[in-house]
């Protein structure tokens, strides 16, 4: 696909079009779902600016490329079961697109062990502070609960009940536990201390 052309002014009325074609309000909760998953992308590249150490790097890359594919998942309603398809059928283009699975999922979940084992456990909560890119990490991983309730609150509201991929779901659940590791890791790796909630 290639963007030829910037501004459309097929917005202005408050509209956007999916992937499908359909016109939808840019105040739809299908809309606010991957506008957050935009907004976390964003917060990623911009720790990415910061960080020297080439393997975060490369993950945070490889996360910034499935988010890219969740926010298009998230644009594209799944579609209801369709009968077989006469001989030779044409898919359509939602039923053919790219959409984030389990192996997306397994993979944070490999990523979260690799990182957190080294690891001293934690005894007590902790402030979402630290050097600049541990604090950035963790901004994103709030951002990526945000998502991840907007993508629950597009999953249970009636008019899209089983429009949505649920793998999205699991994906930026597990996400936000994978940047909350990270942002531990870039701390020590600055040699900035944790700093520990007080409950007075």
């Amino acid at each position: 696909m290639r963007i030829s052309k910037v501004y459309t002014r097929g917005g202005d009325a408050g509209k956007t079009s999916l992937a499908s074609g359909a016109r939808i309000s840019k105040a739809s909760l299908r809309v606010s779902a991957y506008g957050d998953v935009d907004e976390l992308n964003s917060f990623l590249g911009l720790a990415r600016a910061r960080i020297k150490d080439q393997a975060l790097q490369q993950l945070l890359g490889q996360i910034q490329n499935d988010l890219f594919i969740i926010g298009a998942d998230l644009a594209t309603p799944v579609p209801d079961p369709a009968p077989d398809p006469a001989p030779n059928a044409a898919k359509t283009k939602s039923r053919s697109m790219r959409r984030v699975g389990q192996s997306e999922v397994e993979s944070l979940e490999k990523s979260i062990d690799l990182y957190n084992d080294p690891l001293p456990p934690l005894k007590e909560f902790i402030l979402p502070a630290g050097n600049e890119v541990g604090a950035l990490l963790h901004v994103a991983r709030a951002v990526a609960r945000r998502a991840e309730r907007g993508a629950v609150r597009l999953s249970e509201d009636a008019a899209e009940a089983g429009k949505i991929n649920p793998q999205t779901i699991a994906y930026l659940n597990r996400l936000s536990d994978l940047l909350f590791v990270l942002a531990r890791v870039v701390n020590r790796q600055g040699g900035s201390a944790e700093v520990f909630a007080e409950f007075r």
